[in-house]
């Protein structure tokens, strides 16, 4: 199997200015998760920045840097942008490990990675693991996902789906017994051809009301497929406290 991983990596986050080049035990945040994903079986392995300061730190620690465009309202946009730069045949399959994951597992990326090879049909792939409890199942910061038999999504949703009539009927907030609820992990693998469509594709309305990307893909008809994880990943950093406790880790002799 051949795939590349590509990470965005932009500096304007609102919760944490600059957390690219975050510290974490003598290296960037950046840098530590390019370091996790080139654990994994990519065979190559790019940052994707508009940023002249992460582009130094990353070449600074021997990893390649692409420049890219300021103006790319997301992610996905910027993967665009870097399969064009690397002139990537319709058929790569491309893995978008996000930034801010320096603990991300290198097996994960490879399975997301094998799932979209092995299902010819389906233009991205995505991960998803079972979902802890009932908090986590009404919490719409916790993106919920069900799929068909075949692990193509039906649907992605901050909304407890699916709804477990009978054991909701009396307005508790319970995970019900056997219920299939996955909570949608944000790590994607795609065709290079998908990639290149994808700044095309105008805004969909379940994507404008959900604020959620990858339901742009299903409104124009694109097949996404779910890569069923038995255990949850290890938490990203989003704001400080994330910052710090994945430092703590870090700091513990291994």
């Amino acid at each position: 199997m051949s795939f590349i991983a590509i990470i965005p990596a932009r500096t304007a986050s609102t919760r944490l200015p600059d957390k690219p080049l975050a510290d974490i035990a003598g290296k960037p945040m950046v840098v530590r998760t390019a370091d996790r994903a080139a654990q994994s079986g990519a065979s190559r392995l790019y940052i994707a920045t508009d940023d002249a300061r992460v582009q130094q730190a990353v070449q600074a620690h021997g990893l390649h840097a692409l420049m890219t465009r300021a103006d790319h309202p997301t992610g996905t946009d910027r993967l665009a942008e870097a399969v064009e730069l690397l002139s990537l045949p319709d058929d790569a399959i491309v893995v978008n490990v996000q930034g801010d994951e320096p603990l991300i597992e290198p097996e994960l990326i490879d399975a997301v990675a094998a799932k979209l090879q092995a299902c010819p049909q389906a233009d991205i792939a995505t991960c998803a693991s079972p979902l802890a409890d009932a908090q986590a199942l009404f919490n719409p910061n916790v993106v919920k996902v069900v799929c068909a038999a075949d692990d193509r999504a039906l649907y992605f949703s901050r909304a407890p789906i699916p709804w477990a009539r009978d054991a909701l009927a009396g307005g508790e907030r319970v995970l019900a017994d056997g219920l299939p609820a996955l909570h949608h992990i944000g790590l994607y693998a795609y065709r290079a051809s998908f990639l290149r469509r994808y700044p095309t594709l105008p805004q969909g309305v379940l994507e404008r009301f959900e604020s959620l990307e990858q339901l742009r893909a299903m409104e124009h008809g694109h097949t996404i497929v779910v890569h069923r994880a038995s255990t949850p990943p290890a938490a990203g950093v989003d704001t400080p406290a994330d910052l710090e406790r994945v430092r703590l880790i870090y700091s513990k002799p291994i």
